[in-house]
């Protein structure tokens, strides 16, 4: 009798495990980043990359720097990008994107503010003696911002029934840094719908 218990015990386990235990995911394959596909309703990669591609393009096109850069390209540093959402989005990620989309234009020069420290950093080292005078760096030489962007992310949620309208706009602005003008702003609307559905097994 405890024989038959013990193997009934065990192949009630391996039918749970079978049925829905663990899973792992054992098979990949390559994807085009630039391929979209809602998988949650959540923000998501496609949504970075659109709101990206439409600030830089704009501010690239607008009559201020659409002409060809002259002999000091306009120094911008990509600043805080806020989110006003209820969701965890990665603005860093955001900010990134659009410095490298801006820096590949060739019409700025991109200052890092997360590269700051480690230039500190980098400035102790080269003034302690172990770099040759004549090569060493030190600060007071750094190139001045002439443009801060900053942005926010803003979303709404509509949901009745079981449709869910998910609405974000994305702000961005550039702020001369010696005047505090606004000389471009623009923005980027997403709006997606989703459907709930029952889900089979």
């Amino acid at each position: 009798m405890k024989t038959r218990l013990i193997v009934s015990a065990s192949l009630a386990g391996l039918l749970a495990t079978a049925c829905g235990g663990p899973r792992a995911f054992t098979r990949g394959t390559y994807e085009d980043p630039n391929t979209i596909e809602m998988l949650s309703d959540q923000f998501n990669e496609n949504d970075l990359q659109l709101i990206a591609k439409k600030m830089v393009n704009s501010l690239a096109a607008s009559p201020r720097f659409s002409q060809p850069p002259g002999p000091q390209l306009p120094v911008v540093l990509v600043g805080r990008l806020k989110n006003k959402t209820s969701e965890h989005i990665d603005m860093v990620s955001l900010g990134d994107k659009i410095q490298t989309g801006l820096a590949q234009t060739g019409r700025f020069a991109l200052l890092d503010k997360a590269a700051r420290e480690d230039l500190a950093e980098e400035y102790e080292y080269q003034q302690s003696g172990y770099v040759r005078p004549d090569s060493a760096k030190g600060p007071g030489e750094q190139a001045s911002a002439d443009y801060l962007l900053t942005g926010e992310l803003a979303s709404i949620v509509q949901q009745v029934g079981n449709d869910k309208l998910v609405y974000y706009k994305m702000t961005v602005k550039l702020n001369n840094v010696r005047t505090g003008i606004v000389e471009w702003t623009d923005e980027k609307e997403i709006r997606k719908k989703f459907e709930r559905k029952p889900i089979s097994w």
